[in-house]
């Protein structure tokens, strides 16, 4: 296995042997296993342990452990306490996907503080297949088929072209000593239950298993790129504009699609949509309608379908200006106040006003049902919500507008238009500059 896995790093991942790496480490078979094989090879790495506190003793004998191979191999440890029973009821999660934040998150924080370049693991073959079977009973798309990656951005993984079988043979072979995770022999979890119950049935009955499932994957993979390549092309058809905040989409590049809703689950899936066949109904239903995901938002306007982003503290912003107030920071930009002598050429982002009919503090905020103000250039007031419909603004759009006022009264729907009320007039002493810059 030393051999092979020599001859794997050379053919497959070379860059391993000029990298400062580091092994998480857990002290049972496998990451012991990956520690000696790149120790045998002279790989530059250190090792990362995480005690999650949540087998008492056994935690922390798996932690003194760890210390004690780091120590006999003459390799550089590091050791993180976790309470993750705390972490998972904060953030309502189960204890292992809390566990696997807790360590995946700190194990990128190492990488960036220390300058370690990649972040090694030792999932193998079998870990491979577990993930799988879990993907396909919770249902998924192709890509919760496709298996653990090799390479995922910092995260390498070269043992997954080892079974667990191979693994502790090596580890046999040469008197390796390792940990049991105790709670590895429960079935209480799911992926335990297919570890002691289901695969090994499955070996059973087809000895190559793992043979044919390592050629499934690789189909899988290919049938993957191709419809990589199939949905970019639809992209540069359907995408009509993107910027800072939104990603617009024709409507029509969808529609003609013999199967939309394949298209629309391969674009939209990696923003948290789960509601697709609500997501294939925008494409015709009335202007206005939206899909929510608890991250972004898409809405049908007109004959675009439009992603933005939810951002819940934009929405509730609200600051104060005081008279020497000459910058403020908001969501849109800096708005800034200045002093001018006359006049300048004004549009969207630049009002002139008359300083003398401002009554500080102003304030900033969103706009609310029910405002109104006497746009600049007409006659008579307008609601906000009409002035928005004749302006074309999406809905995604309306939310992010911005109101500068004067106590009750808007003095500029900022970058949009100014409240003519507020005016330079002929009789005008005192001007003030108000800008918006991004």
């Amino acid at each position: 296995m030393q051999e092979q896995f020599l001859n794997h790093i050379k053919s497959n991942l070379p860059f391993l042997q000029q990298s400062k790496l580091i092994i998480t480490i857990s002290g049972g078979l496998d990451s012991v296993v990956l520690t000696h094989l790149c120790n045998a090879l002279n790989l530059n790495f250190g090792l990362a342990h995480c005690n999650f506190n949540l087998r008492e003793n056994e935690s922390d004998a798996d932690e003194a452990f760890v210390f004690d191979l780091a120590k006999t191999l003459d390799l550089e440890v590091f050791v993180q306490h976790f309470d993750t029973k705390m972490y998972a009821k904060a953030n309502k999660l189960s204890i292992q996907m809390a566990a696997r934040q807790l360590r995946y998150n700190w194990f990128q924080d190492i990488a960036e503080q220390l300058k370690f370049d990649y972040i090694l693991t030792a999932h193998h073959a079998d870990d491979n297949l577990e993930t799988f079977l879990i993907n396909l009973t919770r249902g998924t798309g192709l890509e919760g088929l496709s298996g653990i990656p090799e390479i995922n951005d910092n995260v390498v993984r070269p043992l997954l072209i080892f079974s667990r079988e191979e693994i502790k043979h090596y580890a046999k072979a040469n008197n390796l000593k390792w940990r049991e995770d105790s709670s590895n022999a429960s079935t209480k979890y799911l992926r335990n239950k297919l570890r002691h119950d289901v695969i090994p049935t499955l070996k059973e009955v087809n000895p190559e298993l793992l043979a044919n499932f390592k050629n499934t994957l690789s189909n899988l993979n290919d049938t993957t790129d191709i419809i990589e390549e199939s949905v970019n092309a639809v992209l540069k058809r359907a995408i009509k504009t993107i910027d800072d905040t939104n990603i617009t989409y024709y409507v029509s590049a969808f529609i003609k699609l013999n199967n939309p809703k394949a298209y629309l689950f391969q674009v939209f899936k990696d923003f948290g949509f789960t509601q697709w066949d609500d997501i294939v109904n925008l494409l015709t239903a009335q202007s206005g309608k939206q899909v929510f995901s608890s991250s972004h938002n898409l809405l049908k306007d007109r004959e675009c379908l439009i992603l933005s982003q939810i951002d819940l503290e934009d929405t509730n912003f609200e600051i104060t200006i005081n008279s020497e107030d000459q910058n403020i920071k908001t969501p849109l930009g800096d708005l800034s106040f200045i002093a001018s002598s006359k006049v300048h050429k004004t549009d969207k982002s630049t009002i002139y006003v008359d300083a003398k009919t401002l009554n500080f503090p102003l304030t900033v905020r969103h706009w609310q049902d029910g405002d109104y103000f006497y746009p600049l250039g007409m006659q008579g007031k307008k609601k906000l919500s009409k002035f928005f419909k004749d302006e074309k603004l999406s809905l995604i759009a309306k939310q992010k507008v911005l109101l500068l006022c004067n106590e009750n009264e808007i003095v500029w729907v900022i970058n949009h238009r100014a409240n003519t009320r507020f005016k330079v007039t002929d009789t005008t002493k005192s001007i003030l500059k108000i800008k918006l810059s991004k």
